[in-house]
């Protein structure tokens, strides 16, 4: 059920979704869901803080430095009578963006990261990553997108195929930001300050679980879609936003002899034979909050 409800997601927001103007430099987002159980009435918190923070530095006309690191912390009850575990994902971002011609540009980043519950830091917790995505200038106000994010986890590793685009509107009312089905923002400006929009954040990773058994780990499928209000401050370079939202996400427990093996987004190549330690979690609705530093490109060139 979790992944048909990830492929209509996906599929929803492919048809709808960079010359892109700006760069979010800091992005703090905090977010709680009350995710129930599927197999009885147990329900645990889920607390989600995410932190992203970014350096794009200009090395010539046609390469930029891209660094930055991201840290995310999700804290819950596995199952009921279990004590809460803290999951935690720390994870640097190194690569570059390169103007290949006029029209084409390319993105190419390494994604080495550190997933665990952080209790006895070992091989187990190191993953490796890494992101490549080809842009191409349709016109002045879109472009569209397409490469390819891949990396390794307790379970396998994950492939996942990404298409996008960005789009602002003549009047710059409207825009959309897509790189899909990693993420996607849709914004309408109502004045200088107010906008409405929607967004969506999906991942799959894992994390490995010394604090519980060091022969433990828990594989994370991961998609929250909401609408949210924000507010712009100070020339919209701080965003504040209210979400309310739609949380899928599950955590399955694993011993970590068992793996599935190579899987293009949720979907494994070959059949899925570990023996889960704990029940599926249901969806439900979660509320958010995200503060955005951005820093408006348009306002370096003039």
């Amino acid at each position: 059920m979790k992944k048909i409800k990830l492929f209509m997601l996906f599929g929803l927001f492919t048809v709808s979704v960079s010359a892109q103007d700006y760069v979010d430099i800091f992005k703090l987002s905090l977010n709680n869901a009350t995710l129930g159980n599927l197999d009885n009435d147990y329900e645990t918190s889920v607390n989600n803080l995410n932190m992203e923070v970014y350096y794009p530095k200009k090395l010539s006309e046609k390469t930029v430095l891209l660094t930055g690191f991201t840290v995310e912390n999700t804290r819950l009850n596995f199952s009921e009578g279990a004590e809460r575990t803290s999951l935690t994902m720390t994870r640097l971002n190194l690569g570059m963006k390169y103007q290949h011609s006029e029209k084409w540009s390319g993105t190419y980043v390494f994604l080495p990261k550190i997933a665990s519950d952080f209790d006895n830091i070992g091989s187990n917790d190191f993953q490796f990553g890494g992101l490549a995505v080809l842009d191409y200038q349709y016109n002045e106000t879109s472009k569209v997108k397409f490469g390819l994010y891949a990396s390794s986890e307790n379970h396998g590793s994950t492939i996942t195929p990404l298409i996008g685009i960005w789009h602002r509107s003549k009047d710059s009312k409207f825009y959309i930001n897509a790189t899909l089905p990693i993420r996607m923002d849709a914004n309408y400006s109502l004045s200088d300050k107010f906008s409405v929009g929607a967004d969506l954040l999906t991942s799959i990773k894992s994390y490995d679980l010394d604090g519980i058994n060091s022969d433990l780990y828990t594989q994370e499928e991961s998609i929250r879609f909401a609408l949210y209000a924000a507010l712009g401050l100070m020339e919209n370079s701080i965003i504040l936003r209210g979400k309310v939202g739609f949380d899928t996400t599950d955590y399955g427990v694993y011993n970590s002899n068992e793996k599935v093996g190579a899987q293009v987004l949720t979907f494994p190549l070959s059949t899925d034979k570990r023996n889960r330690l704990n029940s599926e979690f249901d969806s439900s609705l979660y509320i958010g909050f995200d503060a955005i530093y951005r820093f408006d490109l348009t306002k370096e060139s003039k």
